[in-house]
């Protein structure tokens, strides 16, 4: 990935991002949503301090390099709820935004202070995330996953046929789909090999729908006369992008009629481990494993309940058939 925009930060920023990416592992992407994050914090700064006056100069232009050190060691936790307000105010940020760029701001300070020693403390430490509002994730029902692999049609059709099927029963990710190489998987041992967030590698195991998908693949994908080493080719021969692994899937759900339900290529994984939990009954720290999740906390997400499972469950209670005895009338004289 192109990292010009290490070009735009000032060196205590560009020195983080780099701790981030080499130290943390984190991925290329998440780095760049990292410096996009406090690129806005930084801006705010000058904004703040009267450095930059919004008539002359567009927000989106406001260059970060010459942002001094002492205006980000002066910052105080009052300072960064006015800057939540001001994000909520002026920038119109959503609680799911204004909470990424809370949990950005309170990572860098926490390396400033632990890993750098740049500031005396933190003044971030009780910094507050907003808090997100409780909504059930998006995902198709059996019935819907079902039709959209029946709906699948593309002058392409084993190679999008073969990428929907393992969205739909391995739960991967769009970047390991497309990262996804010839040498990562055996049909002698039906595993794939995928390498998740911050490179981490795990193995995950095929069942029989995607044994078949890909050796119906394999053959056309091998037709083709290319170096490339990736599994899951474009037009041109070349790796397969995210963006056109959007499309199909865009494509191939507006086919089946599912296009007005919100549905992404994360939501196919989101399906995966729904259907995993809902109708195979795999426990949560095995489904943890099986997603790539670092916290327990985060695979809970997926195993919400659907109004069928807590049916169910409360008519598994041992007390469902239990009814009242009918009560006696009470003769007159009794009365």
């Amino acid at each position: 990935m192109n990292r010009d925009y290490l070009n735009d930060c000032p060196e205590y920023l560009a020195d983080y991002l780099t701790y981030m990416q080499l130290v943390k592992g984190r991925g290329d992407r998440t780095v760049e949503a990292y410096y996009i994050d406090l690129r806005t914090f930084l801006r705010y700064l000058l904004i703040d301090h009267g450095d930059i006056d919004l008539n002359k100069v567009p927000f989106e232009e406001i260059n970060i390099s010459g942002v001094p050190f002492e205006y980000v060691r002066k910052v105080r936790l009052i300072d960064a709820y006015n800057y939540l307000k001001w994000l909520a105010d002026e920038r119109d940020n959503s609680v799911k935004t204004r909470a990424r760029k809370t949990s950005a701001i309170k990572q860098f300070y926490s390396y400033l202070h632990l890993k750098k020693g740049l500031i005396d403390n933190d003044p971030m430490v009780q910094l507050e995330l907003p808090k997100l509002p409780k909504t059930l994730p998006k995902y198709l029902s059996l019935e819907d996953a079902q039709k959209l692999l029946a709906s699948i049609e593309s002058d392409h059709y084993e190679r999008d046929y073969c990428m929907i099927t393992l969205f739909l029963n391995c739960g991967m990710r769009l970047s390991e789909l497309c990262g996804l190489n010839k040498g990562d998987f055996s049909f002698e041992n039906g595993t794939l090999r995928l390498f998740g967030k911050g490179a981490k590698e795990r193995i995950v195991y095929m069942n029989s729908a995607c044994v078949e998908a890909l050796k119906a693949y394999m053959p056309i994908r091998d037709s083709v006369q290319t170096q490339e080493k990736a599994l899951f080719l474009s037009n041109r021969g070349t790796r397969i992008s995210r963006r056109r692994t959007q499309e199909i899937v865009e494509e191939s759900l507006k086919k089946a009629g599912l296009s007005n339900l919100g549905i992404t290529t994360h939501k196919l994984r989101h399906t995966a481990a729904t259907l995993m939990y809902q109708y195979g009954n795999v426990d949560t720290l095995v489904l943890k494993d099986i997603l790539g999740h670092e916290s327990l906390a985060t695979t809970e997400i997926y195993t919400h309940l659907s109004s069928e499972n807590l049916r169910d469950a409360a008519n598994a209670n041992p007390l469902a058939g239990q009814h009242a005895k009918k009560r006696r009338k009470k003769k007159d004289s009794e009365e």
